[in-house]
């Protein structure tokens, strides 16, 4: 029997408009009606990870930062950390001043941006239907390399953004310079949809995410699972990308969407609907009815 579901957000449990669905928010239930603890495992930060947790009455545990972050929420902390230091923060800032190439940083409580662009935007206009206490935090800040110098916050991992493909792996190129960080490997555009009064709008970009050596969405999940006796077959895994590609692979299920990437859906035991056709309530029926 399994014992654990660690579900991804964006483009896994939120459809394209950043919604959990009541039919997903109820096959949740039913899940842990059964005793089988359900996580997030997202890259957002804590804040914004809190909100849906809440939502989806994931009461115990969540990871953020892809792997950075394992968050106890009943005692409100972090359990476990792997942070970026604040010089290679710096260092990666540097590159992209110089190079004129969109970022964000995600601290462990909001996203700093200079402007409102690309994932950054996306966030913004999902805040616009949310209360204040459930929004995601984001700070527009002008100088973000003095801002970061001048303080010691907890950066959990780096997005940088760009909808032309080979500025973008140019810029790839000279990050992979930078020693004991991680670039994730996104071969794929980012597509989500905004609502501009009636219109619906694609946001599109290649994309890249930083974060310290070693940090995994299923290196936190092992954690959890030593820690509430679970074993690695008892575990399964719900993701759509490449920074869910290791617990996918790794868990005793892994489940890969229906819009996954063909590397994603090769790795997977399990392929369920797409984010907009209610793929993690489909997964999730299946676990339960076998």
């Amino acid at each position: 029997m399994y014992k654990l579901v660690a579900i991804d957000l964006d483009g896994t449990m939120l459809n394209s408009y950043g919604i959990v669905t009541q039919n997903t928010k109820e096959v949740i239930k039913k899940v842990q009606e059964k005793g089988i603890e359900v996580i997030i495992a997202s890259g957002r930060p804590i804040d914004s990870i809190k909100t849906i947790a809440k939502e989806i009455e994931s009461e115990n545990y969540f990871i953020s930062g892809n792997g950075a972050i394992l968050y106890d929420i009943k005692k409100d902390e972090i359990i476990y950390e792997n942070i970026l230091k604040k010089a290679k923060t710096l260092d990666i800032i540097k590159i992209c001043e110089e190079n004129s190439i969109y970022y964000n940083i995600y601290t462990e409580k909001e996203i700093l941006a200079k402007s409102l662009n690309y994932n950054v935007l996306y966030y913004y206009k999902e805040n616009l239907d949310k209360e204040e206490k459930n929004k995601t935090h984001i700070k527009i800040v002008e100088d973000l390399y003095k801002y970061l110098e001048e303080r010691n916050e907890k950066i959990i991992k780096i997005t940088i953004c760009d909808n032309n493909k080979s500025i973008f792996n140019s810029i790839l190129k000279k990050l992979k310079t930078i020693d004991d960080i991680e670039v994730l490997e996104v071969s794929h555009m980012s597509r989500k949809i905004i609502r501009q009064g009636t219109e619906e709008v694609p946001i599109e970009y290649f994309y890249t995410e930083i974060s310290a050596k070693n940090v995994d969405k299923w290196y936190a999940i092992q954690m959890l699972a030593e820690k509430l006796n679970i074993k690695k077959e008892e575990i399964v895994a719900i993701g759509d990308n490449v920074n869910d590609e290791k617990m996918i692979k790794e868990a005793g299920l892994g489940i890969a969407m229906g819009q996954s990437s063909p590397k994603i859906t090769k790795i997977s035991n399990y392929i369920t609907n797409n984010n907009n056709e209610e793929g993690v309530a489909n997964a999730l029926k299946h676990i339960i009815s076998n």
